[in-house]
């Protein structure tokens, strides 16, 4: 779908270098994928802080750049990280976030543009379905150029769950959230495998529960409140999200045709038009290179369709 961005070291821009950015920021270090981080935050002391902290655990990782930038940092960028913007609080909703952080994602999306960058964005702030698609237009970008995390770690929340009910390693747990990094969100169950068996064959069969359908229903719902717990509990989420930007940055720094349930605007896909949600693509150096268009059974497919409403409604409101 996209020409590959051609560089001779990978760097990584970060916008925002709060509790989100910084675990990224952290993380990314430790994994030893990039050669160069950049820190960018209208906090000029916070970032100069987080790097300096950063900095000083460079004997312990393996060896990355690690410095303050500014948007000119944004023209030889691979991957352009933005998570910038309001956190969400305890009782709010993600979409209750939309105004203030669409004029941010907005200017930061049009400050990449201006510097002809040939790297590939990735929208971290929610809600991160509609600033996705706020930051597409602003950019002028093809479409999978911008990306969002949408349910990567939803999909890595449901794998979890999975895997504690069915005793089984994580890693053998095959399973996506598709539509909405939000409330609308739906788990895909004709996707979700252990060992090549399809979970609703697997889950009877393993004699760990006696309702299945029951626990279907509770896993699918823990998932959904799962951010909300988090931030009730300690204020924010940030472990979980930073692990799953570098899985995400790894398959465009590494080239890796990775399957990841990024955020992308679809157009025509599973019958759904100008909408960013998240369905599962094939993820490389340019960004989506491919939209894998499963054949969902018909209640996944009004799910996923009522999702995809939802946001174009929220997006609706935005314009307007």
């Amino acid at each position: 779908m996209n020409k590959p961005h051609v560089s001779g070291k990978r760097k990584v821009v970060v916008v925002g270098a709060g509790t989100v950015g910084s675990t990224f920021c952290y993380a990314l270090a430790q994994s030893g994928l990039a050669d160069e981080i950049v820190l960018i935050d209208q906090n000029a002391d916070l970032a100069r802080g987080q790097a300096l902290d950063l900095a000083h655990g460079q004997p312990f990782f393996p060896t990355v750049s690690i410095r303050v930038g500014d948007p000119s940092d944004y023209a030889d960028a691979q991957a352009i990280v933005i998570t910038a913007g309001t956190a969400q609080r305890p009782g709010q909703s993600r979409l209750d976030l939309l105004q203030r952080n669409a004029a941010i994602v907005g200017q930061i999306a049009g400050d990449v543009a201006a510097q002809d960058s040939a790297g590939v964005m990735i929208v971290v702030t929610n809600p991160v379905d509609i600033l996705t698609h706020v930051a597409l237009r602003r950019s002028g970008w093809e479409r999978g150029r911008v990306i969002g995390s949408g349910t990567v770690l939803d999909s890595a929340r449901f794998r979890h769950l999975l895997s504690r009910h069915c005793g089984v390693d994580v890693h053998n747990v095959h399973a996506y959230i598709l539509g909405e990094h939000g409330d609308s969100e739906l788990a895909a169950w004709s996707m979700t495998h252990v060992a090549g068996m399809p979970i609703d064959e697997y889950c009877p069969m393993c004699g760990r529960c006696e309702d299945w359908a029951a626990e279907r229903s509770r896993i699918e719902q823990e998932v959904r409140d799962s951010a909300y717990h988090i931030i009730d509990y300690k204020g924010t989420t940030c472990f979980a999200v930073g692990l799953a930007l570098v899985r995400i940055v790894a398959a465009t720094l590494r080239h890796e045709n990775s399957v990841l349930t990024v955020s992308t605007l679809l157009d025509g896909e599973f019958g759904l038009r100008d909408v960013c949600l998240s369905v599962p693509c094939i993820v490389s150096a340019g960004g989506v290179e491919k939209i894998i268009e499963s054949r969902l059974p018909k209640d996944e497919f009004e799910s996923l369709s009522a999702s995809a409403a939802l946001l174009k409604e929220a997006l609706g409101r935005l314009d307007g």
